[in-house]
């Protein structure tokens, strides 16, 4: 079961606070925690509070799950001219990739993993998200398929479902990946999103024509990512 924090908001004041209290709930080899819905940039410093007590080895394995407020970010080789709005709520990160969307009735997960513990594998790591969405997407009957760089993520047909963004310090990771659950994809219409002019976004909801609740697909994402790495780990 995931350990919910959704009751907190999380601040740039209280992110040592939020990541002790963690730390102290946190007994199993992963730890998945849920913290609803939040806005980025106090998001972003408590993934990197966690990173830097995961390298120090004073926390176990975490994996954040939320929703964000509406938000853009940018990874690190990102092109700004892709970002087709002005606005406040555009961040830049250290992740890989281009620009995205984050927003409510998106599922995004940051797992802050160890790799040494699993496959000191880039390539093994990004094929193990990509798969457990496929499985996930695989319960609402949606036959998706995974693609590589440059268009790393997952893919319905010509259309995207799921971004892959992820950064490695001392093969301790950071970021992760966003779904489109119940999103309004509206959103999307301010970006050129991943900077890939030729394709389209979906959501859950759009190929199925339901809501689906957050929480109980995170919790189904939460178990399935969390069996992918520990059954097929070769450390």
């Amino acid at each position: 079961m995931m350990l919910d924090f959704s009751d907190y908001t999380v601040s740039n004041r209280n992110v040592e606070n939020i990541t002790d209290k963690i730390k102290e709930k946190s007994s199993k080899k992963i730890n998945t925690v849920w913290l609803g819905t939040q806005k980025y940039e106090p998001i972003f410093n408590l993934q990197k509070k966690i990173h830097e007590f995961r390298i120090n080895d004073q926390i176990r394995d975490v994996v954040l799950m939320l929703e964000h407020n509406h938000v853009y970010t940018l990874g690190k080789n990102a092109n700004s001219n892709h970002i087709l709005t002005n606005g406040n709520n555009v961040y830049q990160t250290d992740r890989g990739g281009d620009v995205t969307y984050h927003g409510p009735g998106q599922l995004v997960c940051y797992p802050i993993l160890n790799l040494i513990n699993y496959n000191k594998s880039i390539s093994w790591y990004v094929d193990i998200l990509q798969e457990s969405i496929l499985s996930i997407l695989m319960t609402y009957k949606i036959a998706a398929k995974k693609k590589n760089s440059p268009h790393t993520g997952v893919w319905v047909d010509d259309d995207k479902i799921a971004a892959i963004g992820i950064r490695l310090s001392r093969w301790t990771s950071m970021h992760g990946f966003s779904l489109n659950v119940n999103t309004d994809l509206s959103y999307y219409d301010k970006i050129i999103p991943c900077g890939i002019f030729d394709y389209g976004i979906t959501s859950i909801s759009e190929i199925t024509n339901q809501e689906v609740d957050i929480f109980d697909f995170a919790q189904h994402t939460s178990d399935i990512l969390t069996n992918n790495l520990t059954t097929k780990a070769i450390c």
